[in-house]
C-alpha cells in the first residue's frame, strides 16, 4: 500500500529507528578485559557498529561485561548485528597484548528494545557503570534487567561470576 497525499508517495521509502541495550560477558572470568584498555575498546567497538551502519550513541561497561546503547542497521537481523561485533572486538582485542591470547565472548547476550524517549536514561546508565558496579555484581545486575523486560533465564544459562 503506498499513502498519497498532496502527490508525495509516504510509504515509497522505508524508515526504521529500532534502538537496543545489547550486553555481554567475557567467556573466561580468568581472562577479563584491563581497566586501562576499556576506552579503546569501547572506541573501536563503536567503529565496529559505524562500519556495519549503526549509531553508536553509548559504549561502557566493567573489565567483565559490555553495554552498547545502539541503532539496529536497517540490513541486519539482530543476531548477525551482534555477532558481527562480538567476533570482531574479540579478535581485535586479541591483537592487543599477549595477556588476551584466550579472550573471547560468552556465546550468548541480552538486547532490550529501547525507545527514544529513554536513550538518555540509558546513556546514563551505561555511562556511570564503574560507580553503579560498587555496589551491584554483574549477575545482579543482569537479573534486574531480565526482571524489568518481563524475562527469566533460561534452564541451564550461565550468570556471570559474582
Amino acid at each position: 500500500m503506498v499513502l498519497i497525499i498532496n502527490n508525495f508517495r509516504y510509504m515509497s521509502d522505508s524508515y526504521l529507528n529500532i534502538n537496543l541495550h545489547i550486553i555481554f560477558h567475557v567467556k573466561y572470568s580468568s581472562c577479563r578485559m584491563e581497566e586501562r584498555d576499556l576506552p579503546r575498546i569501547f572506541n573501536y567497538m563503536g567503529g565496529i557498529i559505524r562500519a556495519l551502519s549503526g549509531n553508536a550513541y553509548k559504549i561502557g561497561g566493567r573489565p567483565d561485561h559490555i553495554h552498547i546503547l545502539t541503532s539496529l542497521p536497517p540490513n541486519m537481523s539482530v543476531p548477525d548485528f551482534v555477532r558481527k561485533i562480538k567476533s570482531n572486538s574479540s579478535k581485535w582485542i586479541k591483537s592487543l597484548s599477549v595477556e588476551y591470547a584466550a579472550f573471547s565472548w560468552q556465546g550468548g547476550y541480552a538486547a532490550f528494545s529501547v525507545s527514544e524517549s529513554k536513550k538518555k536514561t540509558i546513556i546514563a546508565y551505561i555511562a556511570n557503570q564503574k560507580c553503579h558496579h560498587m555496589s551491584r555484581s554483574t549477575s545482579d545486575e543482569f537479573l534486574v534487567f531480565l526482571k524489568k523486560n518481563g524475562m527469566t533465564m533460561f534452564n541451564g544459562g550461565n550468570l556471570p561470576d559474582k
